[in-house]
């Protein structure tokens, strides 16, 4: 065969080629381990660090212990007790008192005593608060400070668990996690929160389905005229209450047939208060919703809603105390008798299978953390069978811009991560990234490898957006890059792609490329891009340079930093652990986070 009759390969074919050996390479750096239980060298290795007592922002750089408002609360308490006993004995008071008797009088109508489905309703919220309350409280010790802006500003919180930030620009958000005893926080090893967000978004649902099904209850059998007011006279009627309590003069107890006026506007505020706004801050600390539902976010924009949640913790919290106190204090036979054998009898039977059900619940909760720890997957899936739909449905849903304009940048904004620290990476930096290539392969029709000069050469992208971290700090940016779309359109996915991996310079905390697995169909999200720039300036180190991803329907674990090469797959399994990302490989994160 002559030499002109050799079959040449064309420069586009050869290019195709040597793309498809680009991401073997990539996978080979990746860590390909996949942690089924928490051992002592969690999150890297994270030393245990617990903070301080809780600070209070009383003026501008001015804080308080809160531990020491205990003894005013304790003085303050004194005081009224020692006026209540004294005005108590007044003629006028007297009069008052007489004429509201403590009470709100019922219809006639009104169901008496507490029915079977209540005492199981009153057991399963128990229950299922144990879990809400614990994990919640290892959410926060993930990042423990709490703000009223938007801005996760640090000096600007109204209340910290954690000393003040120090002037350390190598300080991250991770680094400022806490640790919590064991039998506290639910797990309570430091940032443990995948593990506390699948318990407690997981347990969420089960709470709420309780609580649907004790709504219809209460309106179908008339329950709720025990507990809802229907008369203005409910105020002075509680007064007379608080009177009656503070004075040490008890009222007798009568809750089988009627609650006093404290304990009914307790209830209320309990159950139609407190509850569906424990709901309503939750939905305004979820990306995807308060990207798409712009009302949630301006109302409960997500450290309002954080802190609000965080009030209603701290009222659930009262509630039980106060409400376990005065079952005991006030006639404890008679009292569980009410709740725990449905009769108004001074019996054991209520104490007894009160004893027994408080048993179950001790083993429960001692046992919740070791078990969680020894089976981290079983708690995933466990979490994400109950919030996975929802997340699933959510996650479809497109954001749109123009929600924030540039006076709502934040002043502060969070670093996190670990940094890229090789020498390829450093060399680049050194040299401007003038010689950095994002290669771009797997499931495309046009592999691509894109300078940075490459990248700004396509349609500029621009959108103002929030931040929000799994750990609970939030940050509004203005982001310049290009859209994913334009990088779909210039590549080309074929129909098998339906995963899109993102691979970082950086390692994880425990070795190995760090990587997430997106889905395709956000690629095409309107809020999804590459960024490079970051406040009309170049991306800075700490935030990714020289690019980064926002997807700002997901958390933001998932905006890949310092990207290296994008890969279209089919699927994931066989990538990294094969779990979606290097955080669902090591900590146990769900590919699906939009809540």
């Amino acid at each position: 065969m002559a030499a002109s009759e050799v079959p040449q390969t064309s420069a586009a074919e050869q290019r195709r080629e040597q793309l498809a050996e680009v991401s073997p390479r990539f996978r080979e750096q990746l860590d390909t381990r996949r942690y089924d239980r928490v051992g002592p060298d969690w999150a890297g290795g994270l030393p245990a660090q617990y903070g301080t007592a809780p600070r209070l922002k009383v003026w501008p750089n001015r804080w308080i212990n809160v531990l020491w408002l205990l003894p005013l609360v304790l003085l303050a308490g004194v005081v009224a007790i020692a006026v209540a006993r004294g005005i108590v004995t007044l003629p006028a008071v007297q009069d008052f008192m007489r004429t509201y008797p403590g009470e709100s009088k019922l219809p006639a109508d009104a169901p008496v005593g507490f029915p079977a489905w209540l005492q199981w309703q009153h057991f399963l919220n128990v229950l299922f608060m144990i879990f809400i309350v614990r994990a919640g409280l290892s959410i926060l010790a993930d990042h423990p400070r709490l703000y009223w802006s938007r801005h996760s500003v640090p000096g600007r919180e109204w209340l910290r668990f954690q000393r003040p930030v120090p002037d350390d620009p190598t300080y991250t958000a991770k680094g400022d996690s806490l640790t919590l005893p064991d039998n506290v926080g639910l797990p309570g090893r430091r940032h443990s929160i995948g593990l506390a967000r699948w318990w407690h978004l997981g347990v969420d649902v089960l709470w709420l389905a309780n609580g649907i099904v004790f709504l219809v209850l209460l309106f179908v059998t008339g329950q709720w005229m025990r507990i809802v007011p229907m008369s203005w006279d409910v105020f002075p009627n509680a007064l007379t209450t608080a009177i009656r309590y503070l004075s040490l003069d008890w009222p007798v107890e009568n809750g089988w047939v009627n609650y006093n006026a404290l304990q009914l506007i307790a209830y209320f505020i309990t159950v139609f208060i407190a509850a569906p706004l424990a709901m309503l801050t939750g939905l305004g600390m979820s990306p995807a919703l308060s990207t798409r539902m712009r009302w949630i976010s301006r109302v409960f924009s997500i450290q309002f809603a954080r802190s609000l949640h965080f009030l209603v913790l701290c009222w659930y919290l009262f509630f039980v105390v106060i409400h376990v106190s005065l079952v005991l204090t006030t006639g404890a036979l008679r009292n569980l008798n009410h709740m725990y054998a449905g009769n108004d009898t001074q019996s054991w039977v209520g104490f007894i299978v009160f004893m027994v059900t408080t048993a179950l619940l001790v083993v429960v909760w001692v046992a919740a953390t070791p078990f969680t720890y020894r089976h981290p997957r079983a708690v995933r899936r466990f979490g994400m069978a109950l919030i996975g739909p929802v997340q699933r449905l959510f996650e479809h849903v497109d954001g749109k811009p123009g929600e924030y304009t540039e006076k709502d940048i934040s002043p502060y904004f969070w670093s996190n991560g670990r940094v890229p620290d090789s020498d390829e990476y450093r060399h680049l930096q050194e040299d401007g990234f003038r010689d950095y290539r994002l290669q771009i392969t797997g499931q495309v029709a046009k592999p691509a490898s894109l300078s940075l000069a490459d990248l700004r050469a396509l349609p500029h992208h621009e959108q103002i957006t929030q931040h929000f971290c799994i750990q609970g700090w939030s940050g509004v940016a203005k982001w310049g890059g290009v859209s994913m779309s334009t990088i779909l359109d210039l590549v080309e996915p074929t129909p098998n792609a339906r995963w899109v991996v993102f691979y970082s310079f950086a390692e994880g905390a425990d070795g190995g490329l760090y990587y997430d697995v997106q889905e395709l169909a956000q690629m095409r999200y309107e809020l999804t891009m590459l960024a490079y720039d970051m406040n009309d300036q170049t991306l800075p180190f700490s935030h990714g340079a020289p690019l980064r991803l926002r997807n700002e329907v997901q958390l933001g674990f998932k905006m890949v930093k310092w990207i290296q090469a994008i890969e279209f797959v089919e699927r994931f399994e066989d990538v990294g652990g094969g779990l979606g990302g290097y955080n669902n490989d090591h900590e146990f994160f769900g590919y699906r986070q939009s809540i």
